[in-house]
């Protein structure tokens, strides 16, 4: 599997300014938020996670696996079999999970199962086995977010379920900031690099 890095203590504080961060940006959204629990949009679809994204996983796993064995066992053989399905197509080294990164394997990837459903997501309640200890990706998603390196109004993306019928303006007074800085010192600090999907990082033990 792709090697492991040791999670940061500085960890913690990059979740706590993200977690702060959405519930700044959900409480000014509203009903135009529409993210709830069961709501799946955003589980379905492969996405490069970094190393500090994996390091978390890994760590949520043996927690769950010391706390709910059967838990972690059930996402784990979703994961073993998500690989089985989709790992012949993966653009990059199947044995280890990690990420191409050729222009040809990035393109490639664009297209690599954008219909599969996270193996994290349990199809029976509709909700993440591993929420708490979830990659970045899935902790800014729903709410406006202006993603490293965009700039202007237009720059904001946010889930397609939210803010039916608000202005731009209103869209733009509830974007949620995400601490890019502080993710990639972090992940400078580590000396941690390559990039892999979820599925690789729930079947290694941390």
């Amino acid at each position: 599997m792709i090697a492991a890095m040791r999670l940061p203590a500085a960890d913690r504080e990059l979740v706590q300014i993200v977690d702060a961060s959405l519930a700044r940006a959900a409480a000014q959204a509203g009903e135009w938020l529409v993210c709830r629990p069961g709501c799946t949009q955003c589980c379905y679809g492969a996405f490069s996670i970094n190393q500090l994204d994996v390091a978390r996983l890994r760590t949520g796993m043996a927690i769950l696996s010391a706390a709910d064995a059967a838990a972690a066992r059930d996402i784990r053989e979703r994961a073993w079999a998500w690989i089985a399905e989709y790992g012949g197509d993966f653009p990059g080294d199947r044995d280890t999970g990690r990420l191409g990164e050729s222009a040809d394997e990035r393109e490639r990837f664009e297209e690599f199962a954008t219909e599969a459903a996270c193996p994290a997501l349990d199809p029976a309640t509709g909700l993440c086995g591993v929420y708490e200890w979830r990659p970045m990706t899935c902790r800014v998603f729903g709410p406006p977010v202006r993603m490293a390196g965009d700039g202007g109004a237009d720059g904001l993306g946010h889930c397609e379920l939210c803010f039916h019928g608000a202005s731009p303006e209103q869209v733009a007074a509830c974007e949620m900031p995400v601490p890019h800085e502080l993710e990639a010192k972090l992940l400078a600090e580590s000396g941690a690099e390559g990039e892999t999907v979820v599925a690789w990082a729930l079947v290694a033990e941390p």
